[in-house]
């Protein structure tokens, strides 16, 4: 059960040069002495256990916020349906979503533990324009989450349903492996009804679809510990090219 509280800020001070994902958030590339700015502007780190909320729809922007560790979600709500847009794991930001109308237009909720470095945008603002190296890197921080959101809309849109979670498993450990993580062996975050509510399908589909997956021999699947075995032909499946092994 989802705990409804949004997490307050603590006051554990930041150090971007010495954080593991700083070549995935807006520390990457930045020469020491503009690091040091950068880490001067951060507000704090949030530890956010299971289920509390970053932040919800609605409420007003303030801040920007990078993942130090851990993994959430992000949801909307629209017309009585909830649609999960995401899962942001460390290295990643949010709450880009909000910075044109003010206020956020989704929820943010951690999958697990988390660590959350708040990067309050009055103070960023300033100081993009002062640090062409900081600029450069936002710019390509907005790139990619616009390149994630089209990738998004072609996979509800075009793909089969098939196509749609090797797509994801795929995609998945190639950020694990990106972080230098284990790639073979995963630790889902995410349940199967959360994995379907991202992919547009039923938590049956996914279900049935994992265990065809499975008897095919290109994973395995404990629990929640997913093992690729044939990741050749899980991406060919992604790819659209390879469906007749799953008959």
């Amino acid at each position: 059960m989802e705990v409804e509280t949004v997490a307050p800020a603590n006051c554990a001070g930041p150090m971007c040069s010495q954080c593991g994902m700083g070549s995935f958030c807006l520390a990457g590339g930045l020469p020491p002495c503009d690091m040091q700015r950068l880490e001067n502007i951060v507000g704090g780190r949030r530890t956010l256990m299971r289920g509390e909320y970053l932040f919800r729809a609605g409420d007003a922007f303030a801040s920007l916020f990078a993942v130090r560790s851990g993994y959430l979600k992000t949801l909307r709500h629209a017309h009585g349906a909830c649609q999960v847009t995401g899962f942001p794991m460390d290295g990643e930001l949010l709450g880009l979503d909000a910075i044109a109308d003010g206020r956020h237009d989704c929820d943010a909720v951690a999958l697990d533990t988390c660590e959350i470095c708040e990067i309050p945008f009055d103070r960023l603002h300033h100081l993009l324009a002062d640090v062409p190296s900081l600029m450069d890197q936002f710019h390509r921080t907005l790139s990619r989450e616009i390149q994630r959101q089209q990738a998004s809309l072609f996979l509800l849109g075009n793909a089969r349903a098939e196509q749609r979670l090797a797509l994801f498993l795929v995609g998945l450990r190639a950020r694990y492996a990106a972080r230098g993580k284990p790639s073979i062996n995963i630790q889902l975050r995410m349940s199967r009804e959360e994995i379907g509510a991202y992919l547009g399908l039923t938590m049956e589909c996914v279900c049935r679809l994992l265990a065809r997956f499975r008897k095919a021999g290109w994973i395995t699947l404990t629990g929640r510990r997913l093992t690729f075995i044939d990741g050749a032909s899980l991406a060919a499946v992604a790819e659209g090219v390879c469906y007749e092994a799953l008959g």
